[in-house]
Order: C-alpha cells, then sequence, then structure tokens
C-alpha cells in the first residue's frame, strides 16, 4: 500500500501540469482567433463600413440641407470602440443665396455654408452591420457658419440620395465657431460671432427644433454672453425664417472699450421670434455709467422691449424705460449698423420728471452740479458711427423746462435772491436775501438748445423768477466749461422801485426811459463765466449778438471785451 501511495504520489504532478497546459493552449488558441476576428473586423470595417459610412454622412447631410457636400477624410477605428473621425467637411451653399454663381456676380468668392475642420464620434458595429447608426455625441473642433443674405435665386434641384447606414444624432458639442451673417445690403457689414462653445441636444430631425446652450465674448463692448433655447426647424429655402427662442445672460461687459463712456454694464433677457425679426425684452444696468467728459459715475438701470435683426444687427428700441439716479426717462427709435463705420443710433428721449442735477452730474465736470430743481426733457439723440469719443460725435436737440431752480453756489443763489426782491418793489429786504447764503426763491427755466462736437448752442433761454424774467442766447463749450449768454431782463418793479433812499429819488423821473414793453424796467445783459464762477453785466451794445459769434467769441484766444458790471 506505501509502494503503491508513493507511485501514485509521484505521477500526480505530471498530470496536473497536463492540464494546465491544455488550458493555456485554449486561452492561447481563444486569443488567436479573437485577434483574427478583431484584424478581419477592423479590416471589414475600413474597406466596407468606412466607405458606406462615408457616404452616408454626406448623403445625410445633403439630403438635410439640400446642398452638395464634401468630406476630404473620414477614418473609421476599432482601437477604442467603434471611432469615427473626420476632417474637412464642407456644406457648400443653400438653396440658392450663397449659390457659387450668385457670389461670382459680386466678384467674391463662394465660401462654404458651413466648414468643420475636425469632428469625432462613437458608434457600435453591431449597429452598423445592422446599417444604422445611433450617435449619442459628435464633439466638432473648428466651424465656420455661413448664414446667406435674403435671395430671389431660384432654389437649385439637389438629387437626393438614399443613405445606406440610417444616421441619427443626439448631441452636438462644438468649440471654436465663428458664426458670420452675411447681409445682402452693401451699406450694411456682416455680423460676427466668435463662439466658444455651442452644446446642441434634442438633435432629432430636420423637422424639429433643437436645444442650445452657447458661451461666447462679446467684442463691444467686451462682455461674456451665455444663451439657452431652442433654434429651429431650419429653413434651408430660407434660413433667416428660422425660429429661435432663449434666455441670455450677458455680464461684466467693460464699456470703456467705447471711446468716451465709461461702466460695467449687466443684462438679462429673454427672445423669441425669427432670425431677421426677434421680439427681445430684458433689463440692462450699469452701476457706474460715466462720462468721460465729466467723469462722474452714476448708476443707470434700464428695461427695454426691443425688435432686432439678428442677421444685420438692426434694432428698433419700443421703448427703453430707464433711470438714471433719481430721473426716469423713455427713449424710442433705432440702432443701425452701417458698413466699415459701426452703429447709428437715433433716438427720441422724454424725461417726464426729473432731476436737472442728475443730468448735470452725469455730463459736467463742475462738481456739485451748479443747480437743482425738477426738469421734463423732449429731446432727440444721433449717435452717428465713427472711432472716436462719444462726446464728440453725440447730437442732441430739444427742449428742457426745469422748475424749482436753486443753485449750489450760495453766491449765485443770493444774487438771485436780491435780484426777485428788488424786482418785486421789495428794495429793502434785498440786503438781507443777498447775504444770508440761503435761498429765498425758486426760479423757473426753459432751454431750447442743441448739442454737437462737444458745443452746446442756446438759441432760446427764458429765465423766470418772482417780479423778474430774463430772455437770453448763447453757448457753452462742454469740454472747458466755458460759457456765455446774452439777452435782456425785465422786471415788474420800474427802476426807482428797485432801490431805497436818495438813489430812489433821484431814478424816479428816468423810470419812463427804462419802462419798455410794459415792464418796468428792461435791460440788456451779459452772463459769462467758467464753471462756477459767473459773472453778471450790462451788455450795453452787443445784447443781440447772434449765437454763432458768441461761438467764435468763446474760441477766441483774445475774446471780446467783458460787458461792463
Amino acid at each position: 500500500m506505501q509502494e503503491t501511495s508513493t507511485t501514485l504520489g509521484e505521477t500526480e504532478p505530471p498530470r496536473q501540469h497536463r492540464t494546465r497546459n491544455r488550458w493555456l493552449a485554449a486561452v492561447a488558441i481563444a486569443l488567436g482567433v479573437f485577434l483574427i476576428a478583431f484584424v478581419i473586423t477592423a479590416e471589414y470595417v475600413a474597406h466596407h463600413i468606412g466607405p458606406m459610412l462615408r457616404s452616408s454622412v454626406v448623403s445625410t447631410l445633403s439630403n438635410r440641407f439640400h446642398s452638395p457636400v464634401e468630406l476630404d477624410s473620414l477614418d473609421v477605428s476599432v482601437a477604442t470602440g467603434l471611432k469615427v473621425e473626420g476632417r474637412g467637411l464642407r456644406i457648400l451653399y443653400l438653396a440658392g443665396p450663397t449659390q457659387p454663381d450668385l457670389k461670382q456676380k459680386q466678384g467674391l468668392p463662394a465660401p462654404p455654408m458651413v466648414s468643420v475642420n475636425h469632428f469625432i464620434f462613437h458608434t457600435s458595429l453591431h449597429s452598423l452591420l445592422h446599417l444604422k447608426a445611433d450617435i449619442a455625441r459628435v464633439d466638432i473642433d473648428g466651424m465656420d457658419l455661413h448664414i446667406p443674405p435674403h435671395s430671389g435665386a431660384h432654389m437649385p434641384h439637389i438629387t437626393a440620395s438614399n443613405s445606406r447606414i440610417k444616421i441619427t444624432v443626439a448631441k452636438i458639442f462644438c468649440k471654436n465657431v465663428n458664426l458670420v451673417i452675411e447681409n445682402s445690403n452693401p451699406a450694411k457689414d456682416p455680423l460676427s460671432f466668435a463662439i466658444q462653445d455651442l452644446k446642441l441636444t434634442d438633435v432629432v430631425g430636420a423637422g424639429s427644433p433643437m436645444r442650445y446652450d452657447a458661451f461666447l465674448i462679446n467684442p463691444k463692448p467686451v462682455g461674456a454672453i451665455h444663451a439657452t433655447g431652442h433654434f429651429g426647424p431650419w429653413h434651408s429655402d430660407d434660413p433667416r425664417s428660422t425660429s429661435v427662442d432663449g434666455h441670455y445672460t450677458f455680464t461684466n461687459a467693460d464699456l470703456n472699450t467705447i471711446k468716451g463712456i465709461g461702466g460695467i454694464l449687466s443684462s438679462t433677457g429673454d427672445f423669441n421670434g425669427r432670425l431677421d425679426h426677434l421680439t427681445v425684452d430684458g433689463t440692462a444696468n450699469v452701476p457706474n455709467f460715466s462720462l468721460d467728459i465729466s467723469d462722474h459715475p452714476v448708476p443707470l438701470e434700464t428695461t427695454f422691449h426691443a425688435y432686432v435683426d439678428a442677421t444685420n444687427g438692426d434694432t428698433t428700441l419700443a421703448p427703453v424705460n430707464a433711470t438714471l439716479l433719481h430721473s426716469h426717462f423713455t427713449a424710442q427709435g433705432t440702432v443701425a449698423n452701417i458698413h466699415g463705420k459701426g452703429h447709428d443710433i437715433s433716438l427720441t428721449v422724454n424725461m417726464p420728471s426729473g432731476r436737472i442735477e442728475d443730468l448735470l452730474q452725469l455730463a459736467m465736470k463742475s462738481s456739485p452740479p451748479i443747480m437743482r430743481g425738477n426738469v421734463t426733457l423732449n429731446a432727440k439723440l444721433h449717435i452717428p458711427p465713427g472711432n472716436v469719443r462719444v462726446v464728440q460725435k453725440l447730437q442732441l436737440a430739444g427742449t428742457v423746462h426745469i422748475q424749482g431752480v436753486e443753485f449750489t453756489n450760495a453766491q449765485l443763489q443770493d444774487r438771485i435772491d436780491s435780484l426777485s426782491m428788488r424786482a418785486q418793489g421789495h428794495a429793502g429786504d434785498s440786503k438781507a436775501a443777498g447775504s444770508d447764503l440761503k435761498p429765498e426763491v425758486a426760479s423757473e427755466m426753459t432751454v431750447d438748445f442743441s448739442l454737437g462736437n462737444a458745443l452746446l448752442l442756446v438759441p432760446s433761454l427764458h429765465y423766470q423768477v418772482p417780479g423778474g424774467t430774463a430772455q437770453l442766447h448763447g453757448a457753452y463749450l462742454v469740454n472747458g466749461s466755458a460759457y456765455q449768454f446774452l439777452g435782456r431782463i425785465s422786471t415788474d418793479a420800474m427802476a426807482s422801485q428797485m432801490l431805497t433812499g436818495w438813489k430812489s429819488v433821484l431814478l424816479t423821473p428816468f423810470d419812463p426811459l427804462f419802462k419798455k414793453h410794459g415792464h418796468g424796467l428792461e435791460l440788456p445783459v451779459s452772463i459769462s463765466g467758467k464753471g462756477n464762477d459767473v459773472k453778471f453785466g450790462l451788455a450795453m451794445h452787443n445784447a443781440d449778438e447772434p449765437v454763432s459769434q458768441i461761438v467764435n467769441d468763446l474760441h477766441s484766444p483774445h475774446p471780446a471785451a467783458p460787458a461792463r458790471h
């Protein structure tokens, strides 16, 4: 028994060794079969599925967009799953507007409607063997998209081709997208948008809208835009009629990139409609809006309702409701894109209730503002295009009415108070009113004006205080804060009533001489100065000098002799 046992024990290891060798051989054979199958599969995919898939990609896009399609290369790899990589994809034109012959008539090359540098997607061999490709995600890096202008051109006939492999796509992720919206009007530049990231989901079929999520940097003012919404279905015969809706946020927009203004803008809003006619409702806020002529930041808040043609950038504002500090106003009009120059802005501005100090704080260097009071404003605003400061090209014309005017310069206000007392015939109260550094009277002012090239022209200024009025005309240099106004003042009281004591008695015989046009007194006056430094005087010979001559005097290095004070 012992020998038998020993013999059996000695023969056991070779038997286990043979069993292990059989398993190793089986594994090696299986691996060999797998490698052979893999090679055969790769060879089949490379020589059969690859060309079929390339043809199917081309025919699917051609049928979808009614356009010839070119594809430089399509490589299929099974090394890391079934990976498909393409380069040089071009969808040439859409339904006539971007046909080569139309471009050639304009002496321009015909860019493809869509150019894709590189794309990748994954699918399964099982799906391809059943002649379909359900693609969960396509990644695109580098795409140029040209939206053609309106055109009455005849739509070319594209013969539909059958796709041997049915392709469906669920999501498309794009990086480095350049969107160019061409314009049929030669006076307007095409719009160009550089989109850093674009995600398209619900990419089901030609008759369904898709969801988009886009991030881009706006060139001017520089700021980040994030937009989400729906796009489509695509109208291949007229892309501009394609529907779009969404919500956007525009953050950290640096207004300093526009010459002459400053501040950081943020805006949010919703839009819907067609590419060539979008309705937009939103808000825009600038907590530190400023003009460089004054550099006094003030808060500006707006809500707006607008119509936008996204194909050329033209916008109709109807209206904008805005608040500047404590002043409310509305604006409506157009913002048009001008070829090679920029935007032309034309607005009607209406301020039914505001504060004049708010406007002066924004527009003038002097601080504090020269006056306070309630203001109403009706004006036409025009900012033509041009690479110059806003204040140099801004044009504003209209009428301002200010009630309850009080001057922040105490000495100036005292002069007004004293003059009002005398004009009412209360000469005895004028001294106290003119020296207490407190406002006794509130005045009223109506101004017709035009502002352009940093020059404010005032053809008519009607100023009224209790007991007296002034009818003036003049000009104000915005950059230099220098001004001059000429005209006449009239009072209810006669000359002798404006004085006391022996001076009053002495002037009594001359009252008829100064009494004109039903007023107790009428005199020619001159008001000039710089900033808060105001000078009053008699204008004996030049009270009727035209505004054009006043402007020349202000620009002259040797101004005319000052009026008698």
